[in-house]
């Protein structure tokens, strides 16, 4: 693997560089926005090429890896000028924790947010030091848009011990953050309003956006960002945080109704508002949920061997799938805005001069089920498609248009960035980078990854004290689960991609069922270099096994699915 050490990243860097400026001017926004007088000088511009890159990560929220296919922009850039990996993996499927790991570069049970509720919410959260504060002390800009943790409005600030609506956390020069409502009699909706969104500009309320499309005013702010950064000599890191494809109001007549299923439980279709052109946009291309099979089939035949939450849910109704259907429909509309909004912002790095300079990463915090395991829709539990997110990279020596197949987390994202910027952790990271991997060749699968699930209370007693309630470990062809309660899920994802037979009682996988327990047990408390042990031999896979068992992997989904990451 070609590793970029500090002293050698300039020169290794300067394309990557290169690629991502223009990568900012697809950001979101609109050509007339920002004022034209703050553009990049030609001196500025040139000074930056000769060091550090800029570095631009774009977030989005409950997106899926397969959730690509309604991004053809981003993904003809990639496909053409980037990096995308096939294996990306997100620490905690929710929000509230995976923001806080990409933001301190550790695992939840280092940093102690658990859910997006308190005590385990963003009150929990110690953002005193950050990817912020790190490349700030390092000599970078930098800059914040968009949502930042669930709560942050609502609840204090667990350093200042006030209110967080007017909260700037360290280590930002230039905070534009959305608020979910504190409860102010002045102010209405919130991050999850799409037309009325309050932002934290500052340390300024401000409500001026009201009326207007989130997605185009977090665009819009990203490229104006980057024009004020763009005239400094300095380098500049930029975190653009889109609230889609998660849902948020306003409930429009298209909107799936709730609907009761066949034990009586009412299930609500909620859903992304989108502006009125947009809408039936992938009517025609999308014609079932995009974890319902492609035929029509169930969703899972046999659910006796999952976890007793699973095993009570019946197969969706038709009405359910018809819900399920307009739901991954409305998704692909919130997510194709997004897409028009990075054109913009690539354009606007491009015309700048940032492109050649700029470091692009476009990711999700979390998956989310659309029908896998009965699961009509939501997050948080470990399987596939709530734990894979999209990964994907270019800038100055990323323009290969290729893939990888060895793993990343969002963990390993936030080390990479480190490393890319010569900065510090802001913590001692539980993370590898990947920078490496950036420029360089593929690698196997030699590090396992660990994902957890938290809850707002405490209790149990174990590996499972405190707010621990499932801990995961996924290797190239293995997923395991274990649950509080007892419960335990083992998969072959070279037999069984789509997880619907759980093998863990199965005397065929004694040894592998062992071998991942032990590995399990080392990594449920690690911290630091302990979250990077190597898998044992048997478990391990090298680069031609890792890339084989991926394209499988993604080859059987499409075929039972219909769309693949």
């Amino acid at each position: 693997m070609l590793r970029i050490t500090r002293s050698d990243a300039p020169l290794l860097l300067l394309p990557v560089v290169a690629l991502v400026a223009g990568l900012v001017w697809l950001l979101p926004g609109s050509d007339r926005d920002g004022d034209p007088r703050q553009e990049a000088t030609p001196t500025a511009a040139a000074e930056r090429a000769a060091g550090r890159p800029n570095i631009v990560v774009v977030m989005t929220d409950d997106m899926r890896a397969d959730d690509l296919r309604f991004m053809p922009s981003l993904r003809r850039l990639m496909n053409r000028q980037g990096v995308t990996f096939k294996n990306s993996f997100s620490p905690l499927p929710l929000c509230c924790p995976a923001r806080a790991s990409f933001l301190t570069g550790v695992y939840p049970h280092n940093h102690g947010v658990w859910t997006v509720k308190a005590p385990h919410g963003y009150g929990a959260f110690d953002d005193s030091a950050t990817l912020g504060t790190s490349l700030k002390a390092a000599g970078y800009q930098t800059g914040f848009i968009g949502k930042y943790l669930n709560g942050y409005g609502q609840h204090r600030s667990r350093i200042s011990g006030e209110p967080s609506h007017r909260f700037v956390p360290p280590g930002w020069d230039d905070w534009r953050a959305a608020l979910d409502n504190p409860g102010k009699p002045d102010l209405q909706g919130g991050t999850y309003s799409y037309y009325r969104t309050p932002f934290n500009v500052n340390g300024r309320v401000v409500t001026r956006h009201y009326g207007t499309y989130q997605t185009n005013v977090v665009g819009r702010m990203s490229r104006d960002m980057a024009g004020r950064f763009s005239d400094r000599a300095a380098p500049f890191f930029m975190v653009v945080n889109y609230v889609a494809p998660h849902h948020g109001g306003p409930r429009e007549k298209d909107d799936p109704q709730p609907i009761v299923d066949a034990r009586g439980k009412e299930w609500k279709f909620v859903t992304p508002a989108r502006p009125r052109p947009v809408r039936g946009r992938f009517d025609d291309k999308v014609r079932h949920a995009a974890g319902m099979p492609r035929g029509g089939g169930p969703s899972e035949a046999d659910v006796s061997d999952k976890p007793r939450q699973w095993r009570k849910l019946p197969e969706p109704s038709k009405r359910e799938r018809l819900a399920m259907r307009e739901l991954t429909r409305q998704r692909g509309e919130s997510l194709f805005l997004v897409d028009r909004q990075l054109q913009k912002t690539v354009r606007h790095l491009k015309r700048t001069g940032e492109w050649a300079n700029t470091v692009f990463m476009f990711t999700s915090d979390n998956g989310y089920y659309q029908g896998e395991h009965r699961q009509r829709q939501g997050k948080i539990t470990g399987h596939e498609p709530s734990l894979r997110v999209p990964f994907l990279v270019t800038g100055p020596g990323m323009r290969s248009g290729t893939d990888r197949y060895a793993p990343i987390t969002t963990i390993d994202a936030t080390a990479s960035i480190l490393e890319l910027a010569g900065a510090q952790p802001p913590v001692r990271s539980d993370g590898t980078s990947r920078a490496g991997l950036f420029t360089g060749g593929d690698t196997g699968w030699t590090v396992p990854v660990l994902h957890e699930v938290g809850s707002a209370r405490r209790g149990g007693s174990g590996a499972f004290a405190g707010p621990h309630r499932v801990i995961g470990v996924r290797t190239a062809r293995y997923a395991l689960l274990r649950y509080e309660g007892g419960d335990n899920e083992l998969y072959d994802l070279a037999r069984d991609p789509a997880q619907n037979r759980n093998v863990w009682g199965s005397a065929r996988y004694r040894d592998v069922r062992s071998d991942l327990v032990e590995v399990w047990s080392q990594l449920r408390d690690c911290a630091g270099d302990t979250c990077r042990a190597s898998l044992p031999a048997s478990l391990a896979t090298d680069t031609a096994r890792t890339r084989e068992l991926g394209r499988d992997y993604w080859r059987e989904i499409k075929r039972r699915y219909g769309a693949s990451g």
